[in-house]
């Protein structure tokens, strides 16, 4: 753990030094909810509103794992960590705690323009985002890092993450819209345990083939 709170210090630290990262997520998020607010007619339902502060919370995340290898591949850093006589999981654990560090800070800017420009947001979607921001951060990180291998990255990670986000955009709308919201909830909290694991244990075979 201490390994992995240093890689995540060391992330923290590069983004206010180069501020790379954070100002283009909050930009996007913002950017996206004016959209939608012009491009919905002014009689849209909460449940389209709602749908909507998902894709963009989805994409905006799906924006910061794009660049959370960018440091460690343009100046060779990642087979250093890789070599480094440290669990190789703490590379994922430092990462992923950045990254949904970037991702909260950008939703606490956007929750409150979603209430301002569409409706309300009550405790129990505060709740799902929370849930659905480990789940997010846990997938695709371990995504983020086999698509840093490969030439077409860009083009890699979205193809692999979006498919696995979709059990998160079913359970954060069910528990923003559903009245038995608390079972949506336990599906997302179910889904953070099981890929939380998953995405621990295959992270080392990720990084070292």
């Amino acid at each position: 753990m201490s390994d992995a709170g240093a890689l995540a210090r060391k992330d923290l630290l590069l983004e206010l030094r180069a501020r790379d990262t954070l100002p283009a997520m909050l930009l996007f998020v913002v950017s996206v909810l004016v959209v939608f607010h012009f491009a919905l007619p002014q009689n849209a339902s909460a449940r389209a509103s709602l749908g909507l502060l998902w894709v963009a919370i989805l994409f905006t995340a799906l924006l910061g794992l794009g660049r959370a290898f960018v440091a460690e591949r343009e100046q060779g850093v990642l087979d250093g960590l890789v070599l480094a006589p440290s669990d190789r999981s703490a590379i994922w654990v430092g990462k992923v705690v950045a990254t949904l560090a970037f991702l909260v800070v950008a939703e606490v800017v956007a929750l409150p323009a979603f209430a301002l420009f569409f409706t309300s947001i009550d405790a129990t979607t505060v709740a799902g985002v929370a849930l659905a921001d480990i789940g997010i951060c846990a997938v695709g990180t371990l995504l983020a890092a086999m698509a840093a291998a490969g030439r077409a990255r860009e083009l890699l990670l979205p193809l692999l993450f979006l498919p696995l986000a979709i059990p998160i955009v079913v359970g954060g709308v069910g528990s923003s819209l559903a009245a038995s919201s608390g079972k949506y909830l336990g599906f997302l909290a179910l889904y953070d345990a099981i890929f939380v694991v998953l995405a621990w244990a295959a992270f080392e075979y990720v990084v070292t083939e």
